[in-house]
């Protein structure tokens, strides 16, 4: 039957591949993006040094990760928070939706997550009458737009303002002239009162700290410190992977995840929650549970290679320098995780069958991985998954053998003269448009090939 998923990976791609709208609203946007970074990126006196140990400690925290999560289960648990496992997203939203039931909550504020927008926690709540609303500016506004977040740290860098503008008078009639700092404006009298009613408070967590049974969170709007603070209820869902060995090693990882990921010295918010408020402290909630989410992440933990791609930090920098991502945009890869990153975890995390097609589209340039902060051979990875989809038998019947014809054929140069080109030229003019698309011309081939003339010269002299 073929994969329609990856049949309308290729549909989409081409699609948003020529649309130079989009094109121009991501260059521009990208393009404030690598100048921050590369102002932040000055600030080290050895960035390599910082990359070297970065990387190191998140290894040495995968190396002995159950041991960490137990750790951080029972550190937590004395300082009177709950610890669940969650194998599956099922089992995480069936949890979530058990705690809001049990404390009758009807309403949640969330903070930027891309752990949630992984098990799709929004469209589960609303199934249960229960309202949750995105409070990071970014989230909000694809959450108003109907949409998903279109980058793992961006979630609405696909609009401009005009677009967003245009989003508010459709929802809340206001002007569609309105400067950046009002739209700002309205979205945070919006949200305002949706703090101040919410019975529980959702976010993530950047990273697990087990040594003090906490949880560290880092943000630019303030929106998670308020999640946490007005509700009675913090329920924090975070993958299993985000463990660090302990709250120390945050000196090195908050700067260095907010120089990769926007270029700031150190991102404005950072707090660590340990537990619920306790009897001598007059503010934050009153009960606190912590997710620990699998889902799929232990298969990631036991393939061999590809597990280095669990100590990912999510700050975005592979998906900004990928020729293909800021190209053919984040929707088009139709997962949570997008770009390098999510091309080599996504069919482990899912179904490799149905996900393994995000592999082809890389130009193996390797960009990815020189700007990875903690040093994930991404490109590497990516080449892994394609050795795994050919060994596995992951290809169709017509790649793999056209792929054995065009290795036979490019192995020994005569064999490319062996057939004219004239003949070379029929036979793309039958099959072009397949292979390179009906928005380009594919190039013709000389009649003669450079082996066969410059033989010809050479045999003259």
């Amino acid at each position: 039957m073929g994969n329609p998923t990856r049949s309308q990976f290729f549909i989409d791609a081409e699609k948003i591949a020529h649309d130079l709208s989009h094109r121009k609203t991501i260059q521009f946007n990208m393009g404030k993006y690598h100048a921050a970074v590369n102002f932040g990126k000055s600030r080290y006196l050895n960035l390599k040094k910082t990359r070297d140990r970065a990387a190191q400690i998140k290894k040495e925290a995968l190396q002995s990760l159950p041991d960490y999560l137990e750790l951080f289960e029972k550190n937590h648990t004395a300082n009177g928070g709950t610890v669940l496992w969650a194998r599956t997203a099922d089992d995480a939203i069936a949890q979530i939706i058990d705690i809001l039931q049990e404390h009758d909550v009807s309403s949640v504020v969330k903070s930027k997550s891309m752990t949630t927008e992984e098990i799709e926690i929004n469209e589960h709540l609303e199934k249960n009458n229960i309202e949750s609303i995105e409070t990071d500016l970014g989230e909000y506004i694809v959450q108003l737009a109907g949409e998903k977040p279109y980058h793992i740290v961006t979630p609405a860098m696909h609009k401009s303002k005009k677009d967003i503008a245009h989003l508010f008078h459709e929802k809340f009639n206001t002007s569609k002239q309105l400067t950046a700092e009002e739209l700002t404006s309205v979205a945070r009298e919006k949200l305002r009162q949706k703090f101040v009613d919410a019975g529980a408070g959702i976010t993530g967590a950047n990273f697990i700290l087990p040594d003090i049974g906490g949880i560290a969170v880092t943000e630019n709007e303030g929106n998670a410190i308020m999640s946490t603070s007005f509700p009675k209820i913090h329920i924090v869902i975070a993958g299993i992977e985000k463990v660090i060995p302990s709250y120390k090693d945050l000196a090195l990882f908050w700067p260095h995840l907010a120089q990769h990921g926007t270029g700031q010295a150190i991102t404005v918010y950072n707090s660590i929650f340990t537990g619920p408020k306790k009897e001598t402290e007059a503010h934050g909630p009153e009960k606190m549970y912590v997710i620990l989410l699998d889902n799929g992440r232990t298969n990631v933990y036991s393939q061999t290679d590809i597990d280095v791609s669990l100590t990912c930090i999510r700050c975005g920098a592979c998906l900004n320098v990928c020729p293909v991502y800021t190209n053919i945009g984040g929707y088009t890869y139709n997962t949570t995780y997008q770009g390098p990153i999510g091309t080599v975890i996504t069919p482990h995390l899912r179904d490799f069958d149905s996900y393994v097609h995000l592999n082809s589209a890389c130009s193996v340039c390797g960009r990815c991985t020189e700007v990875c902060p903690v040093k994930i051979p991404l490109h590497e990875l990516i080449l892994k998954n394609r050795q795994l989809a050919v060994s596995g038998k992951k290809v169709s019947f017509f790649e793999k053998n056209l792929m054995s014809l065009f290795t036979y054929a490019a192995s020994n140069s005569s064999r490319m003269d062996m057939v004219s080109g004239n003949l070379k030229n029929s036979f793309f003019s039958l099959s072009g448009n397949r292979v390179w698309g009906d928005k380009r011309t594919f190039p013709k081939f000389s009649k003669k090939s450079f082996r066969s003339l410059f033989l010809k010269k050479n045999r003259k002299k």
